[in-house]
């Protein structure tokens, strides 16, 4: 095999592909990333991004997405046939800020948007996407893949290692890996939604007519333009495969809904929707992985679709780079799939169940509920995870809410403000997110003083400082002012939250090894623990 080539294709661009792209590239592992549409796509699609994707978006360090992301507007619902409104919802559950969780709200953006920012951000590792570039079929041995490629009628043969499907749901990775996906195609809830250009409404509200079974919504968003709308057309009594291609009907349907004078200028997009509820039944097969759609479809209640396609990216991302690198066994692979189907399941039954109450009451009240924060998405059932702390036999509840009085290693690992640097000249204040990265595990020694941390820090000697960094966090009653360490950082906790966090005692000493994905891969007494923990993921050091 030629050693330039990229040893991982990426098929699809969407927030799935690009993701596992830009964790890989993160990780120093070339990528070839394709996608058979000719121009990127366009249209809001599906806007809601939950707390714990805009962690993995700090972790990726794209802080572009949370700053350009819009607040969530009030929800108006009007009297029928009047713009007298009934009710103001909010769509989300209220959570007050912490120190733990410094993305404590969701937001919107545009996967338009979305993607724009992310393939900007893959451009900086002189990658891009090259569009109008078609998978027409693959075959994989022990050694790597052969993909047939298509580009303007001509095809090319590329060698690869490894193959990621990120296609989406009528991609033909996971047809061609002969991967079932069962589940059901619904036939309740039938919807036409797209981006539109229209004055007439007040744009400090996104505004809904009718019921849930037989309505519109318009949303306003100022990434189509200063009159731009995402809307929404739910009527199962509809022919919705006519009225998407109609630009005429869907002007008329929402003008006849909205009992003021309205001037629509331009439909953008549209596309039409049905709620398929369907999964893999394993997420790989050899050197070839499916991620997102191509994985999992399921309702839009809930909106977790696109944010459980990026998570399944950054599992597999930091892994398949470990492997690839020759640093951990080909087996660390296999967790992929064990960790992310146990999720994926969940939430699959949580969002259907979302759907179903929604569809009996007329109402999205189910939908709040802070489950959807996707913040207690853990994977303590996992084999790679170590905790010397819990009890075991525990039943799995992977799907759960945040419980920050409880914490267990294969839980995302909390943030910490507010940790003062000591020594590195003059004072520097850092938080917790701010040491993870996709490319190496961070080991966080609590302890009452170095000296304690001083033996487990030796133990980490054996790793190489770009797989395993160090950080010691002492409390706010250490008079530290500057200290020779082998760890790479060492903090006081001046304001005591790292301890608070964590469900660390004063006195105590913990050792956390945080997962380049941000989870808590191990919570260990020492070095024993580390040692086990590091000797589950990599090869012999």
């Amino acid at each position: 095999m030629n050693s330039t080539r990229p040893p991982v294709l990426v098929v699809g661009a969407g927030p799935a592909g690009l993701v596992a792209a830009l964790t890989l590239l993160q990780n120093g592992i070339p990528v070839r990333i394709i996608d058979k549409d000719p121009n990127p796509r366009i249209g809001q699609r599906g806007p809601g991004i939950w707390p714990r994707s805009f962690e993995l978006f700090n972790f990726l360090n794209v802080p572009e997405v949370y700053e350009l992301a819009k607040p969530v507007l009030t929800i108006r619902s009007y009297k029928h046939g009047t713009m007298e409104f009934a009710t103001e919802s909010l769509m989300t559950w209220h959570v007050e800020p912490t120190p733990t969780i410094p993305f404590h709200v969701p937001k919107l953006i545009g996967q338009q948007l979305l993607d724009v920012i992310l393939r900007r951000r893959l451009e900086k590792f002189s990658c891009s996407v090259e569009m109008g570039t078609e998978l027409r079929s693959f075959e994989q041995s022990d050694e790597g893949v052969t993909a047939v490629l298509a580009k303007n009628g001509i095809l090319e043969t590329f060698h690869t290692k490894w193959l990621i499907g990120a296609d989406g749901a009528r991609g033909i990775v996971r047809k061609q890996l002969g991967l079932t996906f069962l589940g059901e195609t619904r036939d309740d809830i039938r919807l036409v939604m797209g981006d539109i250009r229209l004055h007439g409404l007040d744009r400090e509200y996104w505004h809904r007519f009718g019921t849930f079974k037989r309505g519109v919504s318009l949303r306003p968003t100022d990434e189509i333009g200063e009159d731009g709308w995402q809307f929404v057309i739910i009527d199962n009594d509809l022919d919705t495969t006519k009225v998407a291609q109609s630009e005429e009907l869907i002007s008329e349907i929402i003008a006849s809904a909205i009992p003021t004078e309205i001037t629509i200028n331009k439909l953008v997009w549209v596309s039409e929707f049905r709620a398929n509820i369907r999964m893999v039944n394993k997420f790989s097969e050899g050197r070839v992985f499916v991620a997102g759609d191509a994985a999992h479809v399921h309702s839009p209640t809930g909106g977790q679709g696109l944010n459980s396609s990026i998570q399944d990216a950054f599992n597999l991302g930091w892994k398949l780079a470990l492997v690839e690198k020759g640093l951990a066994d080909k087996s660390l692979l296999e967790t992929y799939n064990a960790e992310r189907l146990p999720v994926i399941s969940e939430m699959l039954e949580m969002t259907t169940t979302i759907l179903n109450q929604a569809l009996k009451t007329d109402s999205m009240t189910a939908a709040r509920t802070p489950i959807l924060f996707m913040l207690g998405i853990n994977y303590r059932f996992s084999n790679i995870v170590l905790d010397e702390f819990a009890i075991p036999g525990k039943p799995i509840n992977a799907y759960g809410v945040l419980d920050e009085e409880h914490l267990e290693a294969g839980d995302r690992a909390p943030d910490a403000p507010n940790l003062v640097q000591v020594g590195g000249g003059g004072p520097d204040v850092k938080t917790l997110f701010s040491l993870y990265r996709p490319w190496y595990h961070t080991v966080l020694v609590l302890a009452p003083s170095h000296a304690d941390a001083v033996p487990i820090l030796g133990a980490l000697e054996a790793y190489d400082t770009s797989l395993v960094r160090s950080a010691v966090v002492l409390p706010s009653s250490a008079s530290v002012t500057s200290v020779a360490s082998p760890a790479d950082l060492v903090f006081v906790d001046q304001e005591g939250h790292g301890y608070s966090a964590y469900l660390v005692e004063v006195g105590q000493t913990r050792v956390f090894v945080i997962r380049p994905d941000g989870v808590i891969g191990a919570i260990v007494h020492g070095t024993e623990g580390v040692k086990k923990y590091f000797s589950g993921i990599f090869l012999d050091v």
